[in-house]
C-alpha cells in the first residue's frame, strides 16, 4: 500500500490539530510535498545536519519533528551557513519535514500528557488555556431496537464524556409518531398510513469541536430515513485544550525526592532546583519546553513545585520569593514523546512503511 505525505499529517493532526497550536507557531509541512510517497519516517525534537544525515542513512525521506526547522523568515539560502546545509541536503535528498510543536504539547498524549505520565501525576488538567469549545445537548429519537448501537456510535465519536466519565446519557421511552408520504422509504411503517414506534429519547452532551463527527456516527447508525434530532447550547463550560499540566502526585513527597525521582523518570544526568529540598511537594505543574513565563500562572493555581525548562535566573529569584518551588530539568525532556509519537503512528503505518526514532542527540547541553 502506498502511503503519501497527506495521509501521514492527517494522522498526526487527527492526533495533534493545527487548531490547538499557540498564535504564529511554525507548524505544518515546512519541507516537501504532501503528495510525496512516504517511504520511511524518523522521528526527532530537533532538526540538524546529524538528523538529516541519520535520515538518509536509514533510509527515510520523512522527518516528523516538534522543534522547526525554519523558525524566522529566511534572510538567505547561502549552502556555506550550517542553515543552508541543511536545507541543501532536504532538497537534495527529497527529505520532507513535518513539524508538530505547541499543538502536540497541548494534545492528549501529547508533550506534557507523556511528561505527566512518567511521575504519575493524577487528576490533571491544562495548565495555561489556549481554547475552549462551548458545551452543546444533543437529543436524537432512536426506535428501541436500536438504541444501543447508536448509543455507542456516538459515544465512540465523542459524546457524552463528563470528566473521567464515558457513555455519559439520559434515556426516556414514549411513543413517536409519523406518516410517511410519497417517494419516501420508511425503515418502519407504510406510505399513507400514521405508525406508532416505541422510541427512546436519548440525551447527551457533545463538545462544539466534535459536533460534526458525532452527528455523522448517529446518521450513520441510526435506521431511519430521516432521524429527528435536535442541538442546544448550553451555558455551561465546555472542554478545555491548552498548554502544560496541573495535577497531584500520588502521596507528598519532599522536593528533593521528586527532584530525583524526575531525573530517573526523564532519564537525565542532571536539573537545577530551586527551593529548600526538605518541604513537602503535592500538587505539581508541568510544561515541557521553555515556560519560565507562566510561574505567577502556576502560583495563582497553588501549585507546590512548577517543573519547566530554559529557567533564568531572574525568574528564579522571584518565584523562589513568592514561595513557589522549581525543578528544570531542561528543554530536551520534550524527546520523551517520540516513543508515544512512535506508537501512534504505528497502528497505521507500521506495515508500510519503517517508523524509527532518532538516535542522535541534539541536547546542546552537558552537565559535568
Amino acid at each position: 500500500m502506498v502511503i503519501k505525505g497527506k495521509d501521514l499529517i492527517h494522522v498526526m493532526e487527527s492526533w495533534a490539530p493545527q487548531s490547538l497550536a499557540m498564535k504564529n507557531d511554525r507548524i505544518g509541512l515546512q519541507v516537501g510535498h504532501p503528495e510525496s510517497e512516504v517511504k520511511g519516517i524518523l522521528l526527532a525534537l530537533d532538526i540538524t545536519e546529524e538528523i538529516v544525515e541519520e535520515a538518509i542513512q536509514r533510509g527515510a525521506n520523512w522527518i516528523i519533528a516538534h522543534h522547526a526547522v525554519i523558525f524566522q523568515p529566511l534572510k538567505d539560502l547561502r549552502t556555506d551557513k550550517p542553515a543552508g546545509r541543511i536545507y541543501k541536503k532536504l532538497l537534495k535528498h527529497d527529505i520532507n519535514v513535518y513539524i508538530a510543536h505547541t499543538n502536540l504539547d497541548a494534545a492528549k498524549d501529547g508533550v506534557n500528557d507523556v511528561l505527566c505520565e512518567k511521575l504519575n501525576l493524577q487528576e490533571t488538567k491544562p495548565l495555561i488555556p489556549t481554547q475552549t469549545y462551548r458545551l452543546k445537548k444533543l437529543i436524537v429519537f432512536i426506535p428501541e431496537d436500536h438504541h444501543e448501537n447508536v448509543l455507542h456510535a456516538m459515544a465512540r465519536a465523542g459524546a457524552g464524556w463528563i470528566g473521567n466519565y464515558s457513555h455519559c446519557t439520559f434515556n426516556l421511552n414514549g411513543t413517536g409518531t409519523f406518516l410517511p408520504r410519497e417517494g419516501t422509504n420508511p425503515y418502519i411503517g407504510k406510505k399513507g398510513q400514521l405508525e406508532r414506534v416505541k422510541e427512546v429519547r436519548l440525551e447527551t452532551v457533545i463538545t462544539e469541536d466534535i459536533q460534526d463527527e458525532v452527528v455523522e456516527a448517529m446518521l450513520q447508525s441510526h435506521p431511519y430515513e430521516e432521524p429527528a434530532y435536535d442541538i442546544y447550547p448550553l451555558d455551561l463550560p465546555g472542554k478545555i485544550d491548552g498548554i502544560g499540566r496541573i495535577g497531584m502526585l500520588p502521596e507528598p513527597v519532599t522536593l528533593k525526592e521528586l527532584a530525583l525521582k524526575l531525573k530517573e523518570a526523564y532519564r537525565i544526568s542532571g536539573l537545577r532546583m530551586v527551593g529548600k529540598g526538605e518541604e513537602r511537594v503535592s500538587k505539581v505543574a508541568v510544561l515541557g519546553g521553555s515556560g519560565g513565563r507562566y510561574y505567577p500562572e502556576v502560583k495563582r493555581l497553588g501549585a507546590d513545585v512548577y517543573i519547566t525548562g530554559d529557567l533564568d535566573h531572574h525568574t528564579a529569584l522571584d518565584a523562589l520569593a513568592e514561595g513557589l518551588n522549581l525543578l528544570d530539568p531542561g528543554h530536551h525532556v520534550e524527546h520523551l514523546v517520540l516513543e508515544r509519537m512512535g506508537e501512534k503512528l504505528s497502528q497505521f503505518f507500521s506495515q508500510d512503511v519503517p517508523i524509527q526514532v532518532t538516535q542522535v542527540n541534539t541536547d546542546p547541553f552537558q552537565f559535568i
